[in-house]
Order: structure tokens, then C-alpha cells, then sequence
């Protein structure tokens, strides 16, 4: 780690600090354009050394006709032209089977031009890594594709959907590269691919102003909607104190759960300063 040349605020350093690659916004910075780390993430998950991707990007969104609209994590495009969509989800309620359904569906309306001949389709993997075993079967990963049940053969409409257990830590590949989502030290990780970029924007000037920038985002955005809601409620004083304390109380509780940081500052709306002092009194406790 070399001397940072400028002053960030220590509780936004605390904070980077403990952020991991199940983290879905770390996540989402450390794999923005970089080829690498998803080349190595999918040839993981498919055990295959031939996957070339030619397109990273993070933070896409669509909507659909109605207006329902869902920000995806990471979107990526290999030089066969298939479509791979990797999601963190942390809560179980996130990973809703009709929530793949939803993707698949969006990415078809963004991606699919109009006069696109069936044939012509992309082959779109929907990808959820989950921070526990969503399913119980106490294995690495679940492939999801459709069949035709009374032949048992397989519905080939080229839309894929897996499910890789986060909680899995076996001695092969896979198992090795789920250690390292849920690592917050980057010189503790198996795969330098990870390491160096964690370690950038952790350690190095440039990623560690571009995490600093995004914590003040998180915590803007925090206070405008608190800001727009104090406008609609009022601001009596008896109900700002009652607010502080649902605040605090569910910034505890979301600490104590695991949850990501930047969701913590999001939803407490606290300052990132507070949450590290909670953070630092349930580790004393």
C-alpha cells in the first residue's frame, strides 16, 4: 500500500476497508471495463480457458413498457456475441426466481433489435452469486433451463439461468474464488486478477478517491430523500428524534446481518462516520 497524496476522510477509509466483492457495489467498481476480472469469473464458472470477452460494463438499466424498471449489476458480451448478466444478491428475497425471469426479459427489450430473426437471438445467461445457499442442496452451483417434461429433453430458447453458491468452499477453482468475494484484505486473495483491482481502488490514489467520491454520492442521496420526506411528514421535532432512533436501529440491525455498507448509509441514511462508530461498538460488545 503506498502513501495516498491527498486526505480522505477517515470514516470513509474505515469503511473502504471493509468492503468485499459480495459487496454488490465494490463489485460492481472493481468489474466496471475490466475484462480480466469477468474472463476469469466465467471461465470459472464454466471451466472453460476459451471464453474472450470483448465488453464489460456496470450499472446499466432498463425498463420495460410499464415502467418497471431494475438496474443490473455487471452486463458483459463475449467475441460470440452471448450475453452474460452477473448479479450480486445478498438477500434471499432478491434472488426470486421471477426476478431471473424479469432480467431475462429486459434484456431482451434492450438488446433485441426490431426485425431480429428468431434464429438470430442471443444466448443470455442471467448469473445470481448469493451470499448463502439459496436452495439447501449443498452444492457449488444450480443450472437453470427449461425442459419439455413429457419428452425430458431440454427447451432450447437460449436463456440460461445459474445460480452460484456464495457459501461454498471447496479446495477447487470455484471454491477458491468465492474466498475471495467474501475477503476484505486483498492480499489475502487467491486470484491477482481480483487482488490488484480490490487493491487499487482500497490502496492506490486514484481508486481510493473514486470510492471516496461514491461514499459522499451514497450519503447525498441519503439525505435528499430524507430531506424530501421530512418536507411531506413535517419537522417536528419529537418526530426528527423518533426518526433518529428507527435510524440507528436499523442501522444496527443491518450491521449485524452483514449487509453491505454502501446499502446500510443508503437506507439508515446515517452519516458513514456513525455507522463505523456503531460498527466498532457491536464489535466491542
Amino acid at each position: 500500500m503506498g502513501l495516498l497524496e491527498f486526505e480522505p476522510p477517515k470514516k470513509y477509509l474505515e469503511l473502504i476497508e471493509q468492503f468485499r466483492l459480495i459487496d454488490d457495489t465494490f463489485f460492481d467498481v472493481c468489474f466496471d471495463g475490466s475484462r480480466e476480472c469477468m474472463q476469469l469469473l466465467l471461465r470459472i464458472f464454466f471451466d472453460r480457458d476459451d471464453i474472450m470477452i470483448k465488453e464489460v460494463v456496470t450499472q446499466r438499466s432498463a425498463q420495460n413498457l410499464y415502467g418497471r424498471s431494475a438496474r443490473f449489476d455487471v452486463i458483459a458480451v463475449d467475441n460470440n456475441g452471448k450475453i452474460y448478466n452477473v448479479e450480486i444478491q445478498r438477500a434471499s428475497e432478491g434472488a426470486n426466481p421471477k426476478r431471473a425471469r424479469f432480467n431475462h426479459s429486459l434484456i431482451d427489450s434492450r438488446e433485441i433489435n426490431k426485425g431480429t430473426k428468431y434464429e438470430d437471438f442471443p444466448e443470455v445467461w442471467v448469473i445470481f452469486i448469493t451470499e448463502k445457499d439459496l436452495f439447501g442442496g449443498r452444492i457449488p452451483m444450480y443450472h437453470i433451463d427449461p425442459i419439455i417434461k413429457e419428452l425430458n429433453q431440454p427447451f432450447e430458447d437460449a436463456a440460461h439461468t445459474v445460480y452460484v453458491n456464495g457459501s461454498y468452499r471447496g479446495a477447487d477453482a470455484l471454491g477458491l474464488l468465492m474466498q475471495d468475494f467474501f475477503c476484505t484484505d486483498p492480499e489475502q486473495m487467491h486470484y491477482p486478477e481480483l487482488a490488484q483491482r480490490a487493491d487499487f481502488f482500497k490502496h492506490e490514489n486514484k481508486g481510493v478517491k473514486a470510492m471516496c467520491e461514491l461514499m459522499q454520492k451514497l450519503q447525498d442521496e441519503g439525505r435528499a430523500e430524507g430531506r424530501a420526506e421530512g418536507r411531506a411528514e413535517g419537522r417536528a421535532e419529537g418526530r426528527a428524534e423518533g426518526r433518529l432512533e428507527e435510524q440507528t436501529s436499523l442501522a444496527i440491525s443491518m450491521l449485524r446481518d452483514q449487509e453491505p455498507i454502501d446499502k446500510i448509509i443508503k437506507y439508515s441514511r446515517l452519516s458513514p462516520e456513525r455507522i463505523a462508530e456503531l460498527a466498532k461498538q457491536i464489535r466491542q460488545s
